[in-house]
């Protein structure tokens, strides 16, 4: 990890000074915001618990002050990391209605982001410090066994926070630009495709995964895992600068 976590700095570092000293410091917009798909990679003690990868959805907003290659956001995401599923009975006193019940493991990531950016040119190379916190949960829900699985009921079986830092890069392409239009009130607009990775460093936390919740007639029983949260993240998507 002290490697990792020392070339991305290395790397934030490099991308603040080429835009600095490119002069490419003013952006023509101060406001971004994007969605993104998500993959999360467990590491070190967490990849040990768990056999899945994690996959979902996220999303980010930015303000970059004028004059400055550096940018504070918010980003938030979801990830699901494993499932189950299953039909029981209704209830032992009408067996012959069934309902589908899931069971869906799943992590939520909300950080605070410093980077350091390029906000000009073809290819735009970026740095981000974040931190913030990795909350885990598992729920499980009684939907309707008809077409549109209408929830019935739920109950979140296991969850816990953890404090989580990290470091990541990315590359933004333009694929549109809009330069401001005064007859008609329009301001700058750039829509840009985005990829990047991160390496999040999570405290422990207790968990479930696939496989945790054993049931023996009608008593439940929780397999708790405890571990550091640990985990690589890629993520690519669309930002908007307006």
């Amino acid at each position: 990890m002290k490697t990792t976590t020392k070339s991305i700095l290395t790397l934030i570092a490099a991308i603040v000074a080429i835009a600095v000293s490119s002069g490419a410091v003013q952006a023509q917009t101060n406001w971004s915001g994007g969605i993104h798909f998500n993959g999360g990679f467990p590491q070190g003690d967490m990849k040990d618990q768990i056999d899945n990868n994690a996959f979902g959805i996220g999303g980010q907003i930015f303000y970059s002050p004028k004059e400055s290659p550096l940018a504070i956001g918010f980003d938030l995401s979801w990830m699901n990391y494993g499932n189950e599923s299953r039909r029981e009975p209704f209830s032992t006193t009408i067996p012959d209605v069934t309902v589908n019940v899931e069971t869906s493991n799943n992590i939520v990531q909300a950080f605070f982001v410093l980077r350091g950016q390029m906000p000009e040119g073809p290819i735009r190379l970026y740095g981000d410090a974040l931190a913030g916190f990795n909350y885990l949960y598992t729920e499980t829900q009684i939907t309707d066994s008809d077409l549109f699985d209408e929830n019935v009921a739920s109950s979140t079986n296991q969850d816990d926070a953890a404090f989580a830092y990290g470091f990541g890069g990315g590359i933004m392409v333009p694929v549109y630009t809009r330069k401001t239009d005064g007859e008609n009130g329009k301001g700058p607009l750039d829509v840009l495709i985005d990829g990047g990775v991160r390496y999040v460093a999570g405290g422990e936390a207790e968990y479930l995964k696939k496989g945790s919740i054993r049931r023996e007639n009608t008593a439940v029983t929780f397999d708790t895992i405890k571990s550091k949260t640990n985990m690589m993240k890629l993520h690519l998507g669309v930002v908007v600068r307006f």
